[in-house]
């Protein structure tokens, strides 16, 4: 009945720019918040970015600060990652998920739901 799910995902080159989009549906994220994780090829799931979807406020990985900005869409239960001056180390799958609001935003095991994830891949 829940259901992420994530797009605008493709090839950029080094030096590029990219969105991503979570469409919720089947599930009120009032008293929640939304991250995005990614996850490469033998390695394990790496927090990317969260926001509180009720307040607003947002928390990035030091890897990204500066260059992504998450954002929502509250009527549309939509999350947005605007991603630039992406390099190859952004290359992965990239996931939405959602988690109550208090709990462990950085720890990816604390999440409800889950999208299928999108591939990102960024080209030298």
């Amino acid at each position: 009945q829940v259901q992420l799910v994530e797009s605008g995902g493709g090839l950029v080159h080094a030096g590029g720019s990219l969105t991503l989009s979570c469409v919720v549906s089947g599930f009120d994220l009032d008293g929640h918040g939304v991250a995005w994780f990614r996850q490469a090829p033998g390695k394990g799931r790496e927090f990317v970015s969260y926001i509180d979807y009720t307040a607003g406020w947002a928390n990035y990985a030091d890897s990204v600060k500066g260059r992504f900005a998450i954002s929502r869409e509250t009527a549309k239960n939509t999350v947005n990652l605007e991603m630039k001056s992406l390099n190859p180390e952004d290359t992965a799958a990239y996931y939405c998920a959602t988690i109550p609001t208090g709990l462990r935003w950085f720890d990816a095991g604390a999440y409800d739901n889950w999208g299928q994830g999108i591939q990102v891949t960024v080209s030298s």
